[in-house]
């Protein structure tokens, strides 16, 4: 494990002994967050993204090894290894780096060069590959036969063994790897007749960029439209410039055996080197894309994750619809169903009836907020709740993935007597109570915060988003007397059965009092224990502790902490004056070092406080459809997501609209994450509207300018003047913009 230690140290700029101390834990059964949270001691404090750099440079290293010792048996098993084989073996250093030395010992179909070589045409072709000065034409009779009838065609026999030799030289495919990475390009054309039905690839009909620059977002555009037939696609140098490479390695002179040399060089590139380069490219281009794809799009769950809870409240759910209604539902504070409704309040016949409905609901079951899915009629769903002035909070839920989740298995289980509908609502409802405990129900795929997610590695994209979700849920900790099934399964050391034995035992048993009671759950052993029990959160139990992210093994240092301050534990936690006056140093010891020491004194400060901030609620501007949106506009909004290319953002209109990165900061930027994140309250300008395609172009900041701060705050309270025609609608939204606005640049 050391040399494999060592490898990685290096590649990542860390100690051996932290990842030494890593690759032991997850040797143990440990688990990322486990580790990062409670191990600081032992890894010097490396975060949960380090340690997953780690056990992934730890599988690569272990993949590399296992293809090496795979390639050493198959060309020992040939009786061709040698020492000096095996010393270029030994000190590849890549994948690429064995599979080029390996060529020439790889298995494969009968080639050209096979063929030749079983005509008797070896020796020609090494003969010409010395370019000596002699008449070739003389070198070529003892080579005519009944397989080889003319010169030429022994010459082509030559020159494709002579093609094959110089291809599979690993120094000059290394050689020209590194050509290809400074010069190649992606190049991208539409098919012939494809234009109409591939207008969507419209920007890649004749595109060019540098395969090392091309960005994830064009990337998996241009192999996407190359998947669906729509585009050619190719990625190369100037092959004279190529060719001048290879050449300089192999052309010795300017006889007719050099002729036949550069002959064959060419016919190889064309044939072998370039398409078996453009072919590696294109998988490092799609991995790398996929890559940066990924992450975005594990970023944007995090956030999403993460999003603010609005808490145990008596919800009001709705899910909009027009023609079917609204389906409406009622939710005490744990996101139990008491009561479900349907109200129709796009049709002015029954607003009298469905308002009488609200009313009754909201009395009947004490609601206190107010959530309304924001697809389809949402907006206008929260025009006809505002107008009841029901004086409650009223807040419009991303409902991406809610109709997933309505049918399947997970709502079937939970809500077996209800249909989709009522399902949905529900599911709203609980994303406002708490968006995390919600969204762990749905394929983290169906949330839609990334960006061609369907194009990417699917199992890369799983691991990275279940890793995220994992990483997520032991951030924020665990109710254990209230936790779904679903939710448990995410926490660390538990899973699937664990997460259903604990549910189980909970419905046989009633409440936990205190964490030890999880060694009572059957197949929960001490390791399991161990991993989990600081992420599970005990309200009202016997101990205070249980309520907090201070582990158990951990739990004596805090009563010999408040012994030492005459307290009893309970009067010591929370108690700031007594917490700060303590000397970490007095409880250090061999187990407990000082990273542990010092979370337990910050965790003691605000036991149990959730890291993520509280819900407010957010007015839009008095627009509903794309078609009141005009040029010019000032509006307030919600970034719903973010790509490499821009942010997505909602501005209370069926579509969202797109800020590209270069509308987002005075300053250069080259991710949008760098100043937004998901869910960030802006104020966006209003660009261009494209009601064929159904597109809106915004920009950020172009609302901070100087003259519109100027505009806002000389006049903060003043209703805009009606203007001419042509520029009211321009104006439309400066009223609703107004407060975001104050609130962004001050009064």
């Amino acid at each position: 494990m050391t040399n494999l230690a060592n490898q990685i140290a290096i590649k990542l700029n860390i100690r051996v002994s932290q990842v030494d101390s890593v690759l032991a834990l997850l040797e143990e059964g440990a688990t990322i967050p486990f580790i990062a949270r409670y191990r600081k001691d032992k890894t010097g404090a490396l975060d949960e993204v380090a340690i997953q750099q780690i056990e992934d440079e730890s599988k690569s290293l272990k993949a590399f090894a296992e293809r090496k010792s795979a390639i050493e048996k198959s060309i020992t098993e040939q009786g061709k290894m040698t020492d000096e084989l095996k010393e270029k073996l030994d000190k590849a250093t890549s994948i690429n780096a064995l599979e080029d030395i390996y060529l020439p010992y790889k298995p494969k179909r009968r080639t050209k060069a096979q063929i030749a070589r079983e005509n008797g045409l070896e020796p020609l072709a090494l003969l010409i590959l010395e370019q000596k000065d002699s008449a070739l034409a003389d070198e070529l009779a003892p080579y005519i036969n009944e397989k080889i009838t003319t010169a030429e065609d022994a010459l082509q026999g030559a020159r494709d063994i002579i093609a094959e030799l110089i291809t599979e030289d690993a120094a000059l495919r290394d050689k020209m790897r590194k050509f290809f990475e400074l010069n190649a390009t992606l190049q991208s054309k539409v098919v012939t007749e494809k234009e109409t039905e591939g207008i969507k690839f419209k920007d890649y009909f004749d595109y060019q960029e540098p395969v090392m620059q091309v960005p994830s977002h064009r990337a998996l555009a241009v192999l996407r439209g190359f998947m669906e037939g729509i585009l050619r696609m190719a990625i190369a140098p100037e092959e004279e410039k190529a060719l001048e490479v290879i050449e300089t390695l192999y052309v010795k002179g300017m006889n007719e055996s050099s002729a036949q040399v550069k002959k064959a060089i060419r016919e190889g590139y064309r044939r072998l080197l370039q398409p078996s380069l453009e072919t590696e490219f294109r998988t490092l281009l799609k991995q790398r894309a996929d890559e940066e794809a990924i992450n975005v799009f594990a970023e944007n769950l995090r956030q999403l994750l993460l999003s603010s809870p609005l808490g145990s409240k008596k919800i009001l759910a709705i899910d909009p619809g027009y023609r079917t209604g609204c389906k409406v539902v009622c939710l005490d504070e744990k996101g139990s169903l008491k009561h479900n409704d349907l109200i129709f309040v796009h049709e002015p016949n029954k607003l009298h009836h469905s308002e009488a409905t609200v009313r009754h609901l909201v009395d009947a079951f004490q609601i206190e907020a107010i959530a309304i899915g924001d697809g389809t009629a949402g907006r206008e769903t929260e025009r006809f709740i505002k107008s009841l002035g029901l004086n409650l909070p009223v807040f419009l839920v991303n409902e991406d993935g809610a109709s997933i989740y309505s049918a399947s298995e997970v709502a079937r289980e939970e809500f077996p007597d209800h249909d989709i509908t009522v399902r949905g609502a529900i599911s709203i409802g609980r994303r406002l109570m708490d968006p995390l405990a919600e969204l762990v129900k749905i394929d983290p795929k169906s949330i839609g915060v990334g960006q061609y997610q369907h194009d990417v590695n699917q199992f890369r994209l799983k691991e990275r988003l279940d890793q995220t979700v994992i990483s997520c849920v032991n951030q924020v900790g665990v109710n254990l007397n209230t936790a779904s099934k679903h939710l448990l399964a995410y926490v660390s050391g538990i899973g699937a059965t664990l997460a259903d034995n604990i549910i189980k035992y909970r419905n046989e048993n009633g409440r936990f009092t205190n964490r030890t009671q999880l060694l009572k759950v059957p197949r929960l052993g001490d390791k399991a224990f161990e991993q989990c029990a600081g992420f599970l959160r005990i309200k009202d139990g016997e101990n205070l502790l249980d309520n907090s992210t201070v582990h158990p093994e951990s739990y004596s240092i805090v009563q010999r902490m408040a012994a030492d301050k005459e307290l009893d534990v309970k009067d010591f936690i929370g108690n700031e004056t007594a917490i700060k006056s303590i000397q970490p140093k007095n409880y250090i010891d061999a187990r407990f070092g000082e990273h542990t020491i010092h979370d337990i004194l910050q965790e003691l400060q605000k036991p149990g406080l959730d890291p993520r901030s509280e819900a407010h609620q957010f007015e839009f501007a008095s627009i509903y459809s794309i078609e009141e949106v005009k040029e010019g506009m000032l509006l307030p909004g919600i970034v719903t997501n973010l790509t490499r290319f821009g942010a997505f953002v909602d501005i209370g209109v069926k579509q969202d609209g797109l800020v590209h990165v270069s509308e987002i900061a005075h300053k250069y930027i080259q991710d949008p994450s760098e100043v937004l994140k998901l869910n960030d309250k802006v104020t966006v300008k209003v660009l261009e509207v494209d009601l064929l395609r159904k597109r809106i172009s915004l920009s950020i900041k172009q609302t901070q300018e100087p003259s519109v701060r100027r505009e806002f705050n000389r006049n903060p309270n003043q209703q805009p003047k009606k203007r001419s025609a042509e520029n009211d609608s321009s104006e439309v939204s400066l009223t609703d913009a107004l407060n975001a606005l104050k609130k962004k640049f001050g009064k």
